[in-house]
This record gives structure tokens, sequence and C-alpha cells, in this order.
């Protein structure tokens, strides 16, 4: 379904990423493992079209995304669904019109018709009883359930996921990854998620990618990559300070979080 071919990006002449490579099959759940600041947010935004390569190609369902006009892209979008990092809520808007904000925005639904649905995605992300408060009155892991059901809001055939479990306490952090899981296994969605939580890696993925040097250097199941001989992969996993990563300069001193602010 997703297919990323040699892409190249730069920042004010500094690269980001460098001849990529990575394909995600249909209905599966990749998940993309690196160290923070290494570009793993500015890989989902080339995926949804957010970006441009400097060169390369970009294909959904065959498609080339770097090489269609706005009018296409934005019909291809509509096929996708994201979870941004910080949940990225409308502050004046209740969760109603939060989660109800595409099909308000962009589809002639019924009031009483969009409430419905609203009330069955917050239902399938664990919510009740919410949906008139506003961002403010809510703690963080109910906005980022907030921002999942509103990902989920137009059945996506794809789903992005944005550091999911970052700002959470580990037990909402293992609640949202349950969520994650069977919501792809109900829905049957192709997913991506950008994490450098190796517990929530373990957790959704059915395969998982690493983000390295500006390259994917390795693809593979959970129980292959804990298997991995790679000795970059080994010390990323285990969170051991010692080793190959912490000997060579830094990667893009935190450049990806530069980029997202």
């Amino acid at each position: 379904m997703i297919e990323l071919k040699h892409i190249h990006k730069s920042f004010s002449g500094r690269p980001v990423l460098e001849d990529l490579n990575l394909k995600v099959n249909t209905g599966e759940s990749m998940v993309i493992i690196g160290r923070s600041g290494c570009g793993k947010s500015v890989l989902l935004k080339h995926i949804i079209g957010l970006m441009r390569p400097e060169s390369g190609n970009v294909l959904i369902n065959g498609v080339d995304i770097t090489k269609v006009d706005n009018k296409t892209l934005y019909k291809i979008r509509m096929d996708f669904g994201m979870l941004f990092q910080g949940a990225a809520l409308f502050d004046s808007l209740t969760v109603l019109e939060n989660v109800g904000f595409r099909l308000i925005e962009h589809t002639n639904s019924d009031p009483e018709k969009v409430k419905e649905h609203v009330d069955t995605c917050l239902e399938m992300v664990g919510l009740r009883g919410v949906k008139y408060a506003r961002p403010a009155e809510l703690s963080g892991g109910m906005k980022k359930r907030v921002g999942l059901a509103r990902a989920i809001s137009m059945s996506p055939k794809i789903i992005l996921f944005d550091e999911p479990t970052t700002g959470v306490d580990p037990i909402t952090g293992d609640i949202i990854n349950a969520l994650i899981r069977n919501l792809h296994d109900t829905l049957k969605t192709t997913s991506i998620t950008v994490t450098h939580d190796m517990k929530s890696a373990y957790r959704i993925a059915d395969k998982i990618a690493m983000l390295y040097d500006r390259q994917i250097i390795e693809v593979g199941t959970p129980d292959e990559i804990k298997n991995s001989k790679n000795e970059i992969v080994r010390q990323f996993i285990s969170g051991n300070a010692e080793g190959p990563i912490t000997r060579d300069k830094p990667q893009q001193d935190d450049w990806e979080e530069d980029q997202d602010s």
C-alpha cells in the first residue's frame, strides 16, 4: 500500500533523509523506531504529503504523490487519519466538534448523524460523557484518545501515529497501545507509528523498521528485531548508553524537534 523509494530530504543544506527506502504492506502495522531527532516525524510528513522530497518517490496504492497536483493529493489524504504527537486538538472547539470536524467541514451530514457518529468513535476509544467538554478540561491521556477518535472518524484506510505515548504515564501509555492495536485489528487499517518507546513498538507492531543515520537500516518482526545481530539496533532496543550510536556524532542534533515546532 505504501512505498518510499530513494527519498532525499534536507533542511538548510543539512540532510535528514538520504536514499531512504521503506515498504508497508496493506493491512500491516509498521512501527518506525529511532532516536529523538533522527527524522521519524519528517518521514511521516512525507507519507501524508505535508512535505515533499528533493528526490525520490512516495507511492500510495501505486500513485506517486510527489508528482500529483494539490487537488489529487487532497483526495488521497481523505484516506488518511493521523494522531499527532500532542493530539493537536482545536482548543476553541468541543470534543464533539473536534472529532466530527472533517464530517462537519467536508460533508453535508445531518448534525444528529454527526453526533451519533462521534459517540460511536468516542465509544471505540473508551470515552464517554466528554462530548461537550473542551480540550482544556481533559487530561493528557484523554486528549490523546480524543485525537485517536478524530483519526478514525472518516473510516480511513491508513492511520499515522506520531509518538502516541509521549507525555502520558506508563499505565495510560499501555491503554493507548492496546487501543491502537485493537482499532487496527477491528478496522483492518494499514498503520504506521513512529516512536522511541520499545514497549509500545513491541505491543502494536507487525513489523518494526529502524531509522538511523538518515536511512532505514533494518526491518523485521518484533521477534526478529529483539534478536537482531545489528549492533546499532541492539544498542537502541536495550537502551544501553555505550555503543556505536553514542560513539558516533549526534545524528541530527534534535533537528526533527526543531522542524516540528
